[in-house]
């Protein structure tokens, strides 16, 4: 029941359709072969600028969208824009992974990334 909980965490919903785990291949969870996955997840993905009207830009284009911030208080307005988590710890997003945060919004069936716009300096241009 921490400062979030009402915001973030009391809407989540738990999944209610059953996943034969032991089926599935999950192997794409591997760290290198996730590392490259996950770049060419966000090289193909459009990339789009942030501010004022970030989800009027993502909703108007076509597939996985990368949302780009130049700073914290840049993320921090996207995030309010689509009302995901704006909390920012040791130099990146809380939930980022390779300073990336990755959502889908409301029922979009597209991915949404929110990431700098420098991706070299994630180490994610030459993956």
């Amino acid at each position: 029941m921490g400062q979030f909980f009402k915001k973030y965490l009391e809407p989540i919903k738990l999944n209610d359709v059953h996943v034969d785990w032991r089926t599935m291949d999950l192997s794409y969870l591997i760290q290198d072969i996730f590392v490259r996955h996950f770049a060419k997840l966000v090289a193909d993905a459009k990339p789009v600028h942030g501010g004022h009207d970030a989800v009027l830009k993502a909703h108007n284009t076509d597939g996985d969208v990368l949302i780009q911030y130049r700073d914290q208080a840049d993320f921090e307005q996207i995030a309010r824009q689509f009302g995901i988590f704006e909390e920012w710890k040791d130099g990146i997003p809380r939930t980022a992974y390779k300073g990336i945060v990755v959502f889908r919004h409301q029922t979009s069936r597209h991915m949404y990334l929110v990431g700098p716009d420098s991706l070299k300096l994630l180490g994610l241009e030459d993956a």
